[in-house]
């Protein structure tokens, strides 16, 4: 089970960091990723990081603003958030992804983040 935290209303400007964590998994051999979801909106993908830490990707509207990372001692994966806009307004989802960076269909349960002035 992946467990997210880190979420909650700013205002457009403001940072947020998002928190994964999970004792089913050890993220040092994991590829992992964030996604969020708006109001009606598909799920869309938002940033990815590989086993090792060494190879990140970032949907292109991030790429500039937010960083993930993982700490490995504490098994956590972050998404730093900063220069958050209204269009940034989505639930954002923890996730368990292939190599390529895809899906495999293991979630936590959400964090809500709002932008809003």
């Amino acid at each position: 089970q992946l467990v997210e935290s880190g979420g909650g209303l700013v205002r457009p400007g403001a940072s947020l960091r998002l928190s994964c964590t999970t004792s089913d998994l050890t993220f040092s051999r994991d590829t992992m990723g964030w996604f969020r979801q708006a109001p009606g909106k598909e799920r869309e993908f938002v940033a990815g990081i590989s086993a090792s830490g060494d190879s990140t990707m970032y949907m292109d509207s991030v790429k500039a603003r937010f960083t993930i990372s993982k700490d490995f001692a504490k098994n956590t994966m972050y998404l730093q958030m900063n220069s958050l806009n209204p269009e940034d307004t989505a639930v954002y989802y923890c996730a368990l992804l292939n190599n390529n960076f895809d899906p495999v269909g293991l979630w936590g349960q959400g964090t809500q983040v709002t932008v809003s002035s």
